[in-house]
């Protein structure tokens, strides 16, 4: 196990991750980051920024998840009607799996720093 340093809107958090994934964590972190200025949440207490971070990472996945679920377009009446799609074929592509991963690792890490905030005095 390794730490990590992180910080999200100007305070410091030291996170443990497994041996390797320091980088991966280190950018995750910066993600957390921007999306806590973008919230406009730097500044107020550690779990309401935190908070404001959790709910817009929610709001991409929701939205990823949205875009996967719509049907799509309806092919053009010239060209001949495709093949169904296999529940093999049908799942997220690859990069979508890894990326929705990832945001639920940083909601996830969110939702300790949360608990553990919560627990502290």
């Amino acid at each position: 196990m390794s730490n990590v340093n992180l910080t999200i809107g100007g305070r410091s958090f030291t996170l443990a991750c497994a041996d390797g994934q320091e980088g991966h964590v280190e950018h995750l972190g910066r993600l957390i980051d921007e999306k806590a200025a973008a919230a406009g949440a730097v500044g107020q207490t550690e779990t309401r920024m935190l908070l404001f971070a959790a709910i817009m990472l929610a709001d991409e996945v929701h939205n990823l998840r949205e875009q996967d679920a719509a049907p799509p377009p309806a092919p053009p009446l010239t060209s001949p009607p495709a093949p169904a799609a296999s529940e093999e074929n049908a799942s997220l592509p690859p990069e979508m799996l890894e990326r929705l991963a990832k945001i639920a690792d940083s909601i996830e890490n969110l939702a300790s720093l949360l608990e553990e905030a919560q627990e502290s005095p």
